[in-house]
């Protein structure tokens, strides 16, 4: 059978999990897609807002396609992500960035698993795509069967946890779909207790404005200043809903070892700060992380700095503070001024 053979090559080339759907499987995501939208939700991710005709229909997308395979690779952390946040002269960097960019490491595999599906069948063609395109991989993934979006909006299943990359293979080729998976959460309530910034605004609801991916990722210019000190000393993404998630005792254990950094998981907050763009660039060559700029980097840097409780720091931030960069001066003064001012 076809699709039992695709599972094995696709768990041979390093995925978790494999599943199918329909193009039509997610009705519901165009509807709460524009809701999310026109509440503003999104922030500054005008992108989301785009194409929303494709990002709510798959079928629209690649209107030629007749299944969606969707699949889910671990990158289960071997440490708990939590303890650096006690480590207030590090940094804290997300679990899924530590390492290679995954985009890189997912879109590679899809690939061979996309050209030996094709192989199978004349003429048959397909698509694949990781995190980039307008695909809303988490509801075709709980289509798929692959696991379900928990109340912190991420995807998780039962025997995999949360910590997993999705990738997805829109071909031509029929396929018999999986039967979807449906929210195990219960009455737990984890993930929205921990936010440090209440980003949640209601169990499977996010306002991104509010969250620390969001406002160290995604944001430009200056962060609201009632939300900084709530970010402690996360410098690029946060782990906290994720890392608190009771189904990760069921987790698969992470394969690929590319995703786990070298020692980099904890970095000194007054070393970060002596990065100039090359050394900034140099550092963080094939890391996500990479993508959001010595700029944005340093002012979550100077952030962190100011959360830090320590005095010695004071003078790293004040060496920023006529920064070309506006929002980096912006950080650098506020951190100077919380770690001088009177107690």
């Amino acid at each position: 059978m076809l699709k039992a053979r695709l599972a094995d090559f696709a768990r041979a080339a390093g995925f978790s999990a494999i599943g199918v759907c329909r193009p039509d499987a997610v009705p519901q995501a165009a509807g709460r897609l524009a809701e999310f939208v026109a509440a503003g939700r999104h922030g500054q991710m005008g992108w989301m807002a785009e194409r929303m005709e494709w990002r709510g229909s798959p079928a629209a997308l690649w209107p030629a396609a007749r299944s969606v395979v969707m699949l889910a690779e671990a990158y289960t952390p071997g440490h708990d992500p939590l303890a650096v946040l006690e480590m207030r002269d590090r940094g804290a960097v997300s679990v899924y960035a530590q390492g290679r960019d995954y985009h890189d490491i997912v879109k590679k595999r899809l690939k061979a698993v996309g050209r030996w599906l094709i192989a199978q069948e004349a003429g048959a063609q397909i698509k694949v795509f990781v995190d980039t395109a307008p695909v809303m991989e988490k509801p075709l993934a709980q289509a798929a069967g692959l696991g379900w979006q928990g109340k912190h909006t991420n995807l998780l299943g039962r025997d995999l946890g949360n910590w997993v990359f999705l990738g997805a293979i829109f071909t031509t080729i029929v396929l018999d779909p999986d039967a979807a998976e449906v929210s195990h959460c219960g009455s737990c309530t984890a993930c929205l207790d921990i936010c440090p910034t209440r980003a949640f605004v209601a169990p499977y609801q996010l306002d991104a404005r509010r969250c620390i991916s969001y406002l160290t990722i995604e944001h430009k210019g200056p962060v609201e200043e009632g939300l900084r000190a709530a970010m402690g000393n996360r410098i690029y993404g946060c782990d906290d809903c994720l890392a608190v998630c009771p189904w990760n005792k069921f987790a698969v254990v992470a394969t690929e070892m590319r995703y786990r950094g070298e020692g980099g998981e904890a970095p000194r907050l007054r070393d970060l700060a002596a990065l100039d763009d090359a050394g900034f660039r140099a550092r963080y060559s094939g890391s996500p992380v990479k993508r959001i700029g010595r700029d944005r980097f340093l002012r979550n840097v100077l952030y962190a700095i100011g959360n830090s409780g320590e005095p010695a720091l004071a003078e790293v931030a004040r060496g920023h503070c006529d920064d070309p960069d506006a929002a980096v001066a912006d950080a650098a003064r506020w951190a100077v001024g919380r770690l001088t001012a009177k107690g």
